[in-house]
This record gives structure tokens, sequence and C-alpha cells, in this order.
């Protein structure tokens, strides 16, 4: 089920809905670093992965359970070591849970090699929810 998040996120990104910096897909939640596109709320953006990826676990998967929490934490990014921050935190995260030893041995992390990520945006405008 985390490949089906992961394939989600990489198709509102191919299709301009934001800027995908980072990610990590925990087994009870995720963390974004992501600069949504001009004129696309965060929220919207989180409509879009979360409605996404249930239509897909339901049409795919052929399950029906209610998959994501009501809410959302996010948090504007300031400056770049602001960015660079919460990258780390979010590579550390499967670290910390001990899930891997390296954050490029998680496979559901955006450190995991072959992802293809966008670089911090010189606008500062990116927001870090999870």
């Amino acid at each position: 089920m985390a490949r089906l998040l992961i394939d989600t996120l990489y198709s509102y990104r191919a299709q301009s809905k934001y800027l995908l910096h980072e990610f990590v897909v925990m087994p009870e939640h995720i963390h974004l670093l992501i600069t949504p596109a001009l004129g696309v709320t965060i929220e919207r953006v989180m409509q879009l992965i979360k409605g996404g990826y249930s239509y897909r676990v339901g049409k795919e998967l052929g399950s029906r359970t209610e998959i994501w929490q009501r809410g959302l934490t996010d948090h504007r990014i300031r400056d770049e070591g602001d960015f660079f921050r919460h990258r780390e935190y979010i590579r550390e995260n499967p670290v910390k849970r001990r899930l891997a030893e390296t954050p490029q041995a998680y496979p559901y992390c955006s450190a995991f090699p072959g992802f293809d990520l966008d670089e911090f945006p010189s606008a500062a405008k990116a927001v870090a929810s999870g």
C-alpha cells in the first residue's frame, strides 16, 4: 500500500499540482515536504493526495476501509535552513523508529535511491506537512 501512496504522490506531481521535495511513508502516517503550485492551497493538495489514494486503494485493492484521519498538521518553511532541518527530520523518521538503519535503506522514503525530487524553491514557499 505504501508503493501505491508513493505512486499517487508522483501522479499529482506529474500534473504540476506541487513540487515534491521530500517524503516518507510510515506505517501509520506520512511526512511530505512540498511546494504547492501557484493558485493551489496546501489543503487542496492534501485533498487530492488523500482522495486520489483512497480511490486507488478501493479500485486497485478492493478495500473500502477508512484510511485517513481528519486534519493536517502543516508548517510553512521560513528559509533555507528551515527547509533543510525539515528535510533531515523526514529522512531520519524511519531510522528513529528503527524501521531501517539509514534513511537510504527504507524503501518508502525519498532518501531511498531512485526517487526524483524537486530542488528547494528560491521563493521559499514550501510547506512541510505530516
